[in-house]
């Protein structure tokens, strides 16, 4: 009987103490009003949304989405639509110029696949320029897929780096080290550049339609040295707002390096000429490769430190080439990063493809005095062998002078292909190698002079 009577008064006692616990008395102040409901819940934002669709017959539907489609916007367009730069974009551009810039990139993957003429480069080029010229999608804009590529990796000139950083990893000094008089072949073919920044600033100030500024002729100028990532470096350092259609130009002629110079090469050789056979080259030890890259960037620090950057990145590829102690980073230099990099490099290049910004007179005229720059200098690579052999008895073949334009490893295939045409068994590639490698890093600086006067 007292263990129940104990049980009932802890019952109670626990009853009494939760009662307690649940009332809260409120001062006068805080009480709320008998409408509002109590809740012990926190308040929490309205997620209604007021219905704005308004429900249309088939027929309407069907007109508002034709509205919505790439027809209608070639077909008709329309005032307000703006560039991926965010200024008016005129109706010439939203409608013919598409056409025209389809035409364009349909006449690249032509070249590219049909053609083989540099693939890699060209597909990625051709494909952003088709995506560039989409309407409506903005895909080149600042938050499109294109426009994140090129602010990321172009603008600020990451992706040229990564590139000469590959390119190093895949050159190899030797044919330069066993003949170094073929240096001055890849030094004659930079007269291009300097020719042509007295010509574009020579043309701003005599012509009425261009307005040139020095570091803008400086920055189309490197196009004719056909090295991608050199002219865009430049370009981001002294003429930002032509980095665009600079690109483009550079990109475009070392694709077309097949195209453009044969014709040239020919016209400035005689079939003997391009029959002359070069010794076979020495051997070049380790130890002389292993110290070549490090004496080029040591100079480049002590007398033109702006090209560091670039020189830098090419001697470091390959100065782990050559170590032979870091194989698995040198082989992702010369694989996997590079092409991961030509592939966003390429999109962001054909980016700047988009109608409103390649059908303008600025860009025409870029393209045309790139076209001069690089026949120039690789006429002048030409003539320099030439001669050379005036003064040699050892000859040098002139079809290898056309490599000493930067483009590697395009050119130095032109040359020995040229040299086949007229002697099958002639074997140019080798010795062609010397000037294409020391025109890599001619253009470097150039580019670093460049910057250095200009900037």
């Amino acid at each position: 009987m007292k263990k129940i009577l104990f049980s009932l008064l802890m019952m109670l006692t626990i009853s009494l103490s939760s009662m307690a616990t649940d009332t809260v008395i409120e001062p006068a102040e805080h009480v709320t009003s008998p409408a509002a409901p109590a809740t012990t819940e926190p308040l929490r934002k309205s997620t209604y949304r007021e219905e704005t669709y308004q429900p249309l017959d088939f027929k309407d539907m069907m007109i508002n989405f034709y509205h919505t489609t790439g027809i209608n916007a070639l077909l008709q367009p329309k005032e307000g639509v703006v560039t991926s730069q965010g200024k008016p974009m005129s109706a010439f551009h939203q409608s013919w110029g598409r056409v025209i810039m389809f035409g364009v990139t349909f006449l690249l993957f032509y070249l590219a696949i049909a053609k083989g003429f540099e693939p890699l480069l060209l597909l990625p080029i051709a494909f952003g320029g088709l995506l560039a010229n989409v309407p409506i999608a903005n895909i080149a804009g600042p938050h499109g897929l294109l426009g994140i590529i090129y602010n990321m990796g172009i603008a600020n000139e990451l992706f040229p780096l990564l590139i000469f950083m590959g390119v190093g990893a895949m050159t190899d000094f030797g044919p330069l080290l066993a003949n170094p008089r073929t240096a001055l072949l890849g030094g004659a073919a930079q007269f291009g550049i300097f020719g042509t920044l007295v010509g574009a600033y020579a043309l701003s100030q005599f012509t009425p339609w261009f307005d040139f500024t020095l570091q803008q002729s400086a920055a189309i100028s490197i196009i004719g040295g056909a090295d991608g990532p050199t002219s865009i470096f430049i370009a981001t350092s002294l003429a930002p707002e032509l980095l665009g259609a600079i690109a483009v130009a550079s990109y475009s002629y070392m694709a077309l390096v097949p195209i453009i110079q044969p014709p040239i090469m020919r016209a400035l050789t005689t079939p003997e000429e391009r029959k002359i056979r070069m010794r076979t080259l020495r051997h070049v030890s380790r130890l002389e490769k292993l110290l070549f890259p490090l004496l080029v960037f040591s100079m480049i620090i002590l007398l033109l430190p702006d090209a560091a950057p670039l020189v830098g990145a090419f001697a470091l590829g390959n100065y782990f080439k050559e170590s032979g102690v870091v194989d698995r980073l040198s082989d992702t230099m010369q694989n996997a990063l590079i092409n991961i990099v030509t592939i966003f490099l390429g999109l962001g290049v054909g980016s700047k493809l988009a109608s409103d910004q390649f059908l303008v007179i600025d860009t025409l005229a870029i393209l045309v005095l790139g076209l001069v720059a690089f026949s120039v200098g690789t006429a002048a690579g030409v003539i320099m062998a030439k001669i050379m052999n005036m003064f040699s008895d050892e000859k040098i073949n002139p079809l290898i002078g056309s490599a000493g334009v930067s483009a590697v490893p395009m050119a130095a295939r032109v040359s020995h292909k040229e040299g086949t045409k007229d002697d099958p068994t002639n074997m140019l590639l080798m010795h062609a190698m010397g000037p294409n490698v020391a025109g890599v890093i001619g253009s470097a600086i150039a580019a670093g002079v460049m910057i250095a006067l200009f900037k």
